[in-house]
């Protein structure tokens, strides 16, 4: 299926048409049709809320063909010289280019050929790159005295070449998205574009032409705004920059530690943090100036970070189930009945629980924590008639009752009493005062004055068994016809003394 999010996406982001290719997995052809029939419809990054996966899908039918690209290049590297200077443009570069082939009677490219070929030169020109490695430093367990291997994370500006290093106990994700997320703060800016070494962390499937990145990280680079091109395996001249500082980076960092002693990761972090600082500010060899003198001209050039830092994620699939609940770490949070037997992705931070189908939130909850097996329920997202379930309580139930007699009343309140919670006593007192509608209100009062005389806590099933045997009419026929009492004894009546 065709990303077309995805490629509308990258294409905000000002990533050209292959490295969107390669970050989706399409070819080049399919992305350019994509982008020229969004150009047709005036559709453009960012999307409404309310279009699905399935509207754009129905939107998009691009069959235009493609034009050949012209075999004359400009000077990439003036580009990057230029592009690094205050008001300069592509468009203003170009102008100039163009008028430098008709000085040499040389045919010129076209505008959007011109950016198409300087931005596939520059994805290794301004990219950043990271690769872990393990560093022969080490830290010793001060009760054991156990020596606990770290291992090194490296990120690196290509154009700048200003580096970031920092140590981690394990190659886990958490680690992995944690270092990117420093990483970013310590150069107070992202870059358009990740090129990372194809590590299980990060990428799923590492094909070039159909690299699967994982989903956590993919999340996270959508947060900063910027797009996962993996090298390919064993090509370093994909990152040659990077590879060159991972080196230096061992000799003037993790060398110049080797005869020191750790006791903590943070004590390790601290060190290497005051030896990349003397390593980003060293003089270049070859040329004038350093990492950081170059790395504040490139600066300005790096996305703003958002408001807030990414927070680490999880996701998982989960079947609505027929309560419209789905089970997270053994808790329970409700979706919108309608999802009823629907598979959806559930994406857990610390705080939040969201609930996606086919990639629209449908729902979120505060994340439960505790004995496992508490609900969280939201009343919009059940059927109309459980809602009307839900606006029953004790008063309502009490109410009732008092309108059919005291001892319906006496009966009800000892059901609600007699449970652990309150709730659970609802059933019973609902089927209670449902026998009124079968029997009569003045059956059912006296069915319960009945049943009081047997139990203080009578239940439903001994309230009904009255009611169906009629033992409730038996009280009342020997209230309405006492036995006489004669206090004089036996008397003969006045029929005796006619005969």
């Amino acid at each position: 299926m065709t990303k077309y999010r995805e490629i509308l996406r990258l294409q905000s982001l000002g990533i050209n048409q292959t490295g969107i290719a390669v970050s989706c997995g399409h070819s080049r052809a399919t992305v350019r049709k994509v982008l020229n029939r969004a150009k047709e419809l005036d559709i453009s990054w960012p999307l409404q809320a309310e279009v699905t996966d399935a509207e754009l899908e129905k939107q998009f039918s691009p069959n235009i063909s493609a034009s050949d690209p012209f075999r004359r290049y400009p000077d990439y590297e003036h580009i990057d010289r230029e592009m690094m200077k205050n008001g300069v443009t592509l468009k203003l570069l170009w102008h100039e280019y163009c008028e430098e082939c008709r000085q040499h009677n040389d045919l010129p490219l076209m505008y959007s050929q011109f950016c198409f070929h300087y931005q596939k030169h520059s994805e290794k020109k301004r990219a950043t790159m990271h690769i872990q490695r393990k560093p022969g430093d080490r830290i010793i367990d001060r009760d054991t005295g156990e020596i606990i291997p770290a291992y090194i994370f490296v990120g690196v500006l290509s154009y700048s070449l200003y580096a970031y290093v920092e140590a981690f106990f394990a190659l886990d994700m958490d680690s992995w998205i944690t270092a990117h997320v420093n990483m970013y703060n310590f150069f107070g800016g992202a870059t358009r574009m990740l090129i990372p070494d194809n590590l299980k962390t990060g990428v799923d499937r590492s094909d070039w032409y159909t690299p699967e990145i994982n989903k956590t990280y993919q999340e996270m680079a959508e947060h900063y705004e910027t797009a996962v091109i993996p090298a390919r395996v064993r090509k370093p001249k994909d990152k040659p920059n990077a590879e060159g500082s991972v080196r230096v980076v061992s000799m003037w960092i993790l060398a110049a530690l080797r005869n020191e002693k750790f006791f903590s990761l943070a004590e390790l972090n601290r060190e290497i943090r005051s030896k990349l600082d003397s390593y980003n500010r060293r003089p270049f060899q070859k040329k004038e100036g350093s990492r950081y003198s170059f790395f504040k001209e490139e600066k300005p050039f790096l996305t703003p970070l958002p408001a807030a830092s990414y927070e680490r994620s999880t996701w998982k699939q989960a079947t609505v189930q027929f309560n419209y609940h789905i089970s997270v770490d053994k808790m329970q949070y409700s979706v919108p009945y309608e999802y009823i037997r629907q598979k959806v992705n559930v994406r857990m931070t610390k705080n939040i629980v969201e609930v996606f189908y086919k990639n629209t939130r449908i729902c979120s909850h505060k994340r439960l924590y505790g004995h496992p097996g508490q609900y969280s329920t939201v009343d919009v997202h059940m059927p109309e008639d459980h809602q009307k379930y839900l606006k029953w309580d004790a008063n309502r139930f009490i109410a009732w009752a008092e309108k059919i007699g005291t001892n319906t009343v006496i009966a009800v309140k000892s059901i609600l009493v007699s449970y652990r919670v309150e709730q659970q006593g609802y059933k019973s007192c609902m089927g209670i005062l449902k026998l009124a509608d079968r029997y009569s209100l003045n059956r059912l009062e006296a069915a319960c004055k009945k049943a009081l005389l047997y139990t203080p806590h009578p239940s439903y099933k001994i309230i009904k068994n009255i009611l169906t045997t009629g033992q409730d009419k038996l009280a009342d026929e020997q209230q309405k016809e006492p036995p006489v009492l004669n206090e004089h004894g036996f008397t003969r009546g006045a029929g005796y003394y006619g005969r």
